[in-house]
């Protein structure tokens, strides 16, 4: 049989199977994985007997997060036409560097720039960085961020490093995201030196409690926290800290989608305010692993704090993709997110955003009924739900967990234990959250 072939019976048949299967897999198939772990042979071997391996092994082994009751960890499922995008773009190999290494990558890249920042509200001359998801958005941001308020001081941090470079404070909500902590370390900027902004009882930055601004200075903002899905209030920060030496930063990995939503875009006011913005592709745009964006107002900053060159490239053009993200050789992500955006359209993309919040408000209305408390305001598609102490709100996650019906996190909000529901996949159907809640209801009522 040939090779495509026998990959398109086993995806189908795997396609087929999901929804059938646990979510999670069973301790067995795990154990199983055991048999790819052996010494590397001295001969090649045939690749139709590599994919055989791989599937008898590692397909059992999966997480169905590309089904309709997987809820943990904000993590979309793939559209249709992002997935056979994302296919024909591994087929094609790409390399999505330069316009003169693949004219189509380049094209697609730019039309759903274009695309991305109109279904945004997004100021007009906003460009567009295609990384690997929210956490090197966050980076790509900020490095935008360092070079534009270092420059205003006089100092280049491109050519003269951060040493003996003007201070810039950094002030962040009590609430920021690790992936935001983490791109802040790599830029040299450190994690204690952050100033931390008490939030209230949702996670929101309180803004009175902003302190006053002096000299250079980065406020990074949340948009849908990854516990209770709320929103730092963007305007009254903007009126707040806004002035020519102060960037602000928008950390909205899932929740800056809300501004694609008729029902849910104000939650993002005053997203036009902002400097820059971090989102995931494949969280609710439903687009294949790995994929995310950085947007930057100011295209000669982000031009300036990511371009290189070297005798062998192309001369220096800003329309070239690698001048606008920190890798240089990367996969093509603009094919699989032209596709999602085509075939969703505005009002497809909408729907999928609504869709989802409005199953995560019956998740918290029958877990409430059923006598359960709701430790969030869900206005978008996080619910937190408490079951009592720690010990039993921990057991009965496990035990949902382990029944493999659908597939919810743990965490901690403000000092209460809590098990996390997180809705964001298009293939989530109502039947799959009414299955789901008469699980959680029946494990937890044991």
């Amino acid at each position: 049989m040939n090779l495509l072939d026998d990959f398109s019976n086993r995806a189908k048949r795997y396609l087929s199977e999901k929804d059938d299967q646990p979510v999670y897999p069973e301790a067995s198939a795990i154990k199983a994985l055991q048999h790819l772990n052996s010494p590397l042979q001295e001969q090649p071997i045939e690749a139709s007997m590599v994919l055989s391996l791989l599937d008898e092994y590692g397909s059992p082994a999966t997480v169905k997060t590309n089904g309709g009751r997987y809820f943990g960890f904000v993590t979309g499922s793939s559209l249709e036409a992002a997935m056979s995008a994302k296919l024909l773009a591994t087929v094609w190999d790409q390399n999505g560097a330069l316009s003169i290494m693949s004219p189509v990558a380049s094209l697609l890249e730019e039309i759903s720039s274009n695309w991305l920042v109109s279904l945004l509200g997004l100021p007009e001359n906003t460009v567009t960085s295609f990384v690997t998801g929210a956490t090197m958005a966050n980076f790509t941001g900020l490095a935008a961020a360092r070079h534009a308020l270092l420059k205003k001081q006089g100092w280049d941090v491109q050519s003269q490093g951060l040493f003996h470079a003007p201070e810039i404070t950094l002030i962040a909500g009590d609430e920021l995201h690790v992936s935001l902590l983490k791109a802040l370390s790599m830029l040299g900027f450190g994690r204690d030196r952050i100033i931390r902004v008490p939030v209230d009882a949702q996670g929101r930055m309180i803004t009175e409690k902003i302190p006053a601004i002096k000299g250079p200075t980065i406020v990074c903002t949340q948009s849908g926290n990854v516990n209770s899905g709320a929103f730092d209030p963007l305007e009254e920060i903007y009126e707040v800290v806004k002035n020519e030496n102060t960037w602000i930063h928008v950390d909205g990995a899932f929740g800056l989608w809300a501004a694609a939503s008729v029902e849910k875009k104000y939650l993002m006011r005053g997203i036009e305010l902002a400097d820059s913005w971090a989102t995931d592709a494949h969280k609710w745009l439903n687009v294949p692993y790995d994929s995310g964006f950085a947007f930057v107002k100011h295209k000669q900053i982000l031009f300036e704090a990511m371009s290189a060159t070297a005798a062998y490239l192309p001369e220096i053009s800003m329309r070239e993709p690698f001048q606008y993200v920190p890798e240089m050789s990367r996969q093509a992500r603009g094919i699989a997110v032209w596709a999602a955006l085509k075939s969703l359209g505005r009002k497809g993309l909408a729907d999928l955003i609504e869709k989802n919040c409005r199953q995560a408000k019956r998740f918290a209305e029958g877990l409430r009924q059923a006598g359960f408390l709701i430790l969030n305001e869900v206005e978008l598609n996080q619910v937190l739900v408490n079951f009592g102490d720690a010990e039993t709100t921990n057991n009965i996650i496990k035990k949902i967990q382990e029944d493999g019906t659908c597939w919810c996190g743990g965490t901690t909000w403000q000092g209460q234990p809590a098990m996390r529901i997180s809705v964001s996949s298009h293939a989530t159907t109502d039947d799959d959250v009414e299955r789901s809640l008469e699980v959680m209801i029946k494990l937890a009522g044991q």
